[in-house]
């Protein structure tokens, strides 16, 4: 997520028929130093807002993420490139249930799935499973840490016409959601979708006594057959979390045939 430039992905990303993760990219940055410190302007809200954005010196802290039909939990620990993600979606179509997660520390990353719902589906150890990366055909089927804040509220706030603060760490505002990065924080084709809506998406933050991002909220309105819904995403324990270590004895596996099949196709 970023000020002025940058990428932002879904808040999750397909592997298969899964989608399993947040993408983004944090270049933050405030308002440089005055010669005349007396003569320097006020912070605008949206800046200040940008400002509390995570950037990657924070230390380890959760993040949780939701949208239309996916839910996500996990840890970021930008010292050690390292991130956490469990996503869980709702049953599809047919009754499957999906359960993912990857653990991704610099470029070794781990896995684990659960499917349920129907009897012909895989079953995985439950247990991190070592993803050789010379076995994927695809490096986009599987996260990579591109950045402290995976709830991609850089680029949402950056794409804000209005943003006003309605009390202590309390703003509120409307984004623009129709194009840019904004856009490619939501799924494919949505924003299109929304029309006229999309550039005018009510939205709410909150920032902790410590200046630090904590919420998120974007409603989005109902488009076609899509209802509406609210794009939530939160950020916490700052710098308490634990940090994220490589998985160890009983806790590590090495990934069977059957995940590169499910992760190529």
């Amino acid at each position: 997520m970023t000020q002025a430039t940058g990428s932002a992905g879904t808040i999750r990303q397909a592997v298969g028929t899964v989608a399993a993760m947040l993408a983004a990219t944090t270049l933050l940055g405030g308002c440089g130093p005055k010669s005349e410190p007396a003569a320097a302007p006020a912070t605008s809200p949206k800046e200040a807002l940008l400002d509390a954005v995570p950037d990657g010196t924070e230390g380890a802290f959760r993040f949780s993420g939701k949208d239309s039909s996916s839910a996500i939990t996990g840890r970021i620990d930008p010292d050690a490139k390292a991130f956490e993600i469990n996503t869980a979606m709702a049953p599809d179509k047919d009754g499957i249930t999906t359960k993912m997660s990857f653990l991704l520390i610099g470029e070794e990353i781990w896995m684990k799935a659960k499917f349920s719902g129907h009897p012909g589906l895989p079953k995985f150890p439950n247990k991190w499973m070592k993803l050789d990366r010379a076995k994927l055909t695809d490096g986009g089927s599987v996260p990579a840490y591109d950045g402290a804040d995976q709830g991609n509220a850089g680029p949402l706030i950056e794409a804000a016409t209005s943003v006003e603060e309605q009390g202590p760490g309390r703003y509120a505002g409307v984004i623009d959601v129709s194009s840019g990065n904004a856009a490619k924080a939501l799924d494919d084709s949505e924003a299109a979708a929304l029309g006229e809506a999309a550039k005018r998406v009510p939205f709410t933050a909150v920032v902790g006594p410590d200046k630090h991002l904590t919420s998120l909220t974007l409603k989005i309105p109902a488009a076609g057959e899509r209802k509406a819904y609210d794009y939530v995403v939160t950020y916490a324990d700052y710098g308490s979390t634990p940090k994220i270590t490589v998985p160890t004895g009983g806790e590590a596996t090495k990934a069977p045939a059957m995940a590169y099949e499910m992760l190529n196709s």
